[in-house]
């Protein structure tokens, strides 16, 4: 992704895994081989891998500059976690540090690490192994994550199901977090920064998650939209029934989908989605009575 110029913000993309080819039903329940095949020639290799069904996902971060502050977005996977219910995730040893160091900043220099929502591969980074015991990645970040989302993993953490909550992250990833006393339970239309009508602010989109919220970045008559899991795919602009098996309200989640499609198609709002691969950023657009997202391909200048 090239870098996104909002006023005097920037916005850049922190890979830990560039593609990853995912069953469809993995991704989509409902989704059927018909559904695919009738997108496949729009979707493209980029989208679809090329002799398979598989749809290509992009795990990711997105870090925003601002005059003030410097601010995480998501943290992916993270290393030497446990997943055993979900292979590719799982005991990863992958470059997020080193591709975060290649942008020029370092754990200590992140000021906000901001969860769209609690999911295991969106928490991995909060934490790293060191001397055998889980501690905060970034040791001077206040962590940000929507009481109503933090609060109800917390009771299901509680009750001590036979699996662990979201395939262990909450225990690895979040609660060492809270014990280390950096997390800041917020609302979910939380301000971090405002100027005007300018600023960085919390939107619920709750659907995914009981607290999944959308993070709005705007300035300088630009305006990008981090949208978590709302959508996963392109393939939902022309497919919004297509359902995450991690939805915890299908019916919400699609309700909250159509209503970022219908309010953002044909703006020159920004989408950046959690896994949308290269180039990841683009604009909505209609196309008859469903959508279309065209990626951003331009070359951008950081000045």
């Amino acid at each position: 992704m090239k870098i996104q110029q909002i006023g005097p913000m920037q916005i850049e993309k922190v890979v830990e895994i560039d593609r990853l080819a995912v069953e469809p039903t993995s991704l989509f329940g409902n989704v059927t081989p018909d559904i695919i095949e009738r997108h496949r020639g729009w979707l493209g290799p980029a989208l679809l891998e090329a002799g398979t069904n598989r749809f290509i996902l992009s795990f990711h971060s997105y870090l925003i500059r601002t005059p003030h502050h410097t601010i995480l977005v998501d943290t992916c996977n993270g290393n030497h976690k446990n997943r055993p219910s979900m292979p590719p995730w799982h005991m990863l040893d992958t470059a997020y540090l080193a591709n975060l160091a290649r942008l020029g900043v370092a754990p200590e220099d992140i000021d906000y690490v901001m969860c769209t929502h609690l999911h295991a591969d969106h928490v991995g980074w909060n934490t790293r192994l060191a001397d055998s015991k889980w501690v905060p990645t970034f040791p001077k970040a206040r962590y940000l994550m929507a009481r109503t989302e933090f609060e109800h993993f917390e009771a299901m953490h509680r009750r001590n199901p036979d699996q662990p909550v979201n395939r262990g992250s909450f225990t690895d990833s979040v609660l060492p977090v809270v014990a280390h006393g950096q997390v800041d339970l917020i609302e979910d239309s939380h301000v971090i920064e405002r100027h005007l009508e300018d600023g960085i602010w919390l939107e619920p989109a709750p659907g995914h998650s009981p607290g999944n919220v959308s993070v709005h970045v705007k300035a300088g008559g630009r305006h990008a939209l981090m949208s978590g899991d709302v959508i996963h795919h392109p393939i939902q602009f022309a497919e919004p029934e297509l359902a995450n098996p991690a939805d915890i309200d299908k019916t919400l989640a699609l309700r909250t989908r159509l209503d970022l499609m219908r309010r953002y198609a044909d703006t020159d709002t920004l989408l950046l989605a959690a896994h949308f691969p290269e180039p990841t950023a683009g604009w909505i657009r209609s196309h008859g009575e469903r959508f279309r997202f065209r990626f951003d391909t331009e070359m951008r200048s950081a000045a």
